[in-house]
């Protein structure tokens, strides 16, 4: 079986791929968290774009665990904010990964933003990399990266259990009433930007599943 490193300690991300490549057929595959291997110094995430910051990730894994290796980095862009927070997004009120406090930063500083001036996406860039060997082995790029784009709305309060990050505020444009706090896990896979970026990451991983079968 193919082990694959998800070069993240979010279980909701990882359950995410795996959703995406069963939905594919693909089942032949074992994720591994950054749990699941032996810890590793991490590069710190100073890239300028969201792509940047994926590699970083992606390298480091295939470095240090030899493992194929799959990253992301996401985040917010609010029109009325210049698209920011943007690569600063998990970190938007200075400490990592606060989802709530950075809600609430975020809806401060959009307090006297009207509705329709509320416009914001979010952007996943994915990476995967591969050892060397591999990638030749296989015949695929050492690196890739692709791209997934969700429009919508903010509200002017969280709502909904569900998600992380700024997904109780976030409204998309595909279900206007709702935020993706409130959406299933399968209904946000199919709209989500990382959904639509892990989707064209499927052929790939297709193809080293089936190359270690041989």
């Amino acid at each position: 079986m193919l082990q694959i490193l998800v070069a993240s300690r979010n279980a909701k991300k990882l359950r995410e791929l795996h959703r995406v490549l069963h939905a594919a057929g693909i089942t032949d595959v074992e994720l591994l968290s950054l749990r699941d291997v032996p810890e590793y110094p991490e590069t710190p995430e100073t890239g300028a774009t969201f792509a940047d910051n994926a590699l970083i990730k992606a390298r480091d894994g295939v470095r240090h665990t030899g493992l194929p290796t799959v990253a992301d980095d996401s985040g917010i862009c609010v029109d009325a904010l210049n698209g920011m927070p943007g690569v600063l997004s998990a970190r938007w009120c200075g400490k990592h990964g606060e989802d709530a406090t950075n809600n609430a930063l975020l809806l401060g500083q959009l307090a006297d933003v009207p509705e329709e001036r509320r416009g914001a996406h979010y952007i996943s860039v994915c990476a995967l990399a591969l050892p060397a060997d591999l990638a030749t082995a296989v015949g695929l790029p050492e690196e890739t990266t692709v791209e997934g784009v969700w429009h919508g709305t903010l509200r002017t309060e969280p709502r909904g259990e569900e998600g992380f990050g700024y997904d109780p505020l976030f409204s998309p444009e595909e279900e206007p009433g709702t935020t993706v706090a409130e959406l299933s896990a399968e209904r946000k896979d199919e709209l989500s930007h990382r959904g639509k970026a892990l989707a064209q990451l499927v052929e790939p991983l297709k193809q080293l599943a089936a190359a270690r079968k041989l």
